[in-house]
């Protein structure tokens, strides 16, 4: 965990202390307990696994292979050589571990422009705003505050070779400032490059009387380098993840469709070492892990999907799934629902999403909530967390490009 990447003679508030490793922890209470979790994978930054947008949100996060849209470069740039607009631009914000604090929140920003009739080049920027600490001393002295910030600048290609199948890439800068300077103790920023690789496959068939969109979607995200901060023996990976999904539309008639969707994700990271019954801070433990920690990066990635201490057993645990149905009513009003399920031994991230969507013309609003399940969903930091999402598309396909690719004007109200 980041958190604990330097040492200070001063402390945190408790109360800042605790905020903070629930929020790097994304789930808060389940990452946090390495003491009884110990096959619990930690990354630098993880904020990138969450979906920063309500419809993705909505449906249990997942997003490789839904209709494309202005979020699209996040999940899987291989959807951008299918777009359905010349332009368009989406603005999400959510509160964060609202329960707890007021002066956290999550904004993401994201947009594209076609560049031909089977391309489009967009560009996203994610800003995480963990509000201000206060710094006291053993004495409870103050000692200053600060404002931790993370972003990350994405900007992605994507291009459809041929009239069912794309495929995109993005490249994404990613800067992690999570602790300042008290007492002399500096602690750097993190900075790191990446790249997110996608390809998405989608068909229009006829099944028996019914009408059905096939989708098929893989990305591998955040590829990059490991993150250090003040220790520069212990680097920090990014959360490199893999993804698969399908998305799957039955067009009941001409006003009402309904699409059924399903992810499975998995952490491209070293699983961390552990012996039952021996505590994380023993010599031994310690040791391997700082070698696990060194691995290169493509050693790490090849070496994710076999090195648990469990076994296959515990690496089929690390797959998180995700599943959501979207009910659309006449390109115009929307409702979804979906499931985040994470195992308990990995994190025990678990929740139910519900949103709601509205598209009128060139506007679409998209809002979602989060409904904690699990072992700790009494007490669980992502209650009522709530997202916003905002969307301005511009320009439908038919009459954005002439035959010659050149743009075009449309004042025809575009379909979903």
């Amino acid at each position: 965990m980041a958190l604990f990447f330097f040492s200070m003679q001063s402390s945190f508030s408790r109360s800042r202390l605790a905020l903070l490793a629930g929020s790097l922890a994304v789930a808060a209470t389940a990452q946090a307990q390495n003491t009884q979790n110990q096959g619990v994978i930690t990354t630098a930054v993880p904020i990138l696994t969450l979906s920063p947008d309500a419809r993705s949100s909505a449906l249990g996060e997942a997003g490789v292979a839904t209709s494309p849209d202005a979020n699209s470069g996040y999940f899987n740039p291989g959807k951008l050589g299918f777009v359905q607009y010349k332009y368009a631009a989406s603005a999400s914000y959510s509160p964060w571990l609202r329960n707890i604090t007021d002066d956290m929140s999550l904004s993401y920003l994201s947009g594209y422009g076609k560049i031909g009739q089977r391309s489009a080049l967009g560009a996203s920027l994610m800003y995480f705003d963990l509000g201000t600490i206060d710094y006291r001393n053993g004495n409870n002295i103050a000692q200053g505050t600060f404002s931790p910030r993370e972003y990350a600048f994405s900007v992605s290609y994507g291009q459809q070779l041929t009239d069912n199948f794309g495929v995109g890439i993005s490249a994404r800068y990613i800067r992690s400032n999570l602790v300042g300077t008290v007492n002399g103790n500096d602690a750097r920023p993190g900075n790191a490059a990446a790249v997110d690789l996608g390809a998405y496959y989608s068909k229009d068939a006829t099944i028996g009387t019914g009408l059905y969109n096939l989708a098929f979607g893989a990305s591998i995200l955040n590829i990059g380098n490991k993150i250090t901060y003040n220790d520069v023996e212990n680097p920090s990976f990014l959360p490199t993840t893999l993804k698969l999904g399908t998305a799957i539309t039955r067009e009941i008639d001409q006003y009402n469709k309904i699409t059924l969707v399903f992810d499975a994700s998995k952490l491209l990271v070293p699983s961390p070492y552990y012996e039952a019954g021996v505590l994380t801070n023993d010599p031994r433990i310690v040791a391997k892990n700082r070698e696990i920690a060194n691995k290169s990066i493509v050693s790490a990635i090849l070496g994710s999907f076999g090195d648990a201490p469990g076994g296959f057993k515990e690496e089929l645990k690390e797959i998180n799934l995700s599943t959501g149905l979207e009910y659309n009513y006449n390109d115009l009003l929307y409702a979804r629902g979906g499931y985040f399920y994470e195992n308990r031994d990995k994190g025990d991230r678990q929740y139910l999403s519900l949103g709601l969507g509205l598209r009128y013309q060139v506007f679409g609003v998209d809002g979602t909530y989060l409904v904690p399940t699990g072992s700790n969903s009494q007490n669980n930091p992502l209650a009522q967390t709530i997202r916003v999402s905002l969307h301005f598309n511009l320009n439908k396909l038919a009459d954005a490009f002439d035959e010659n690719g050149a743009g075009g004007t449309s004042g025809e109200t575009p379909p979903n």
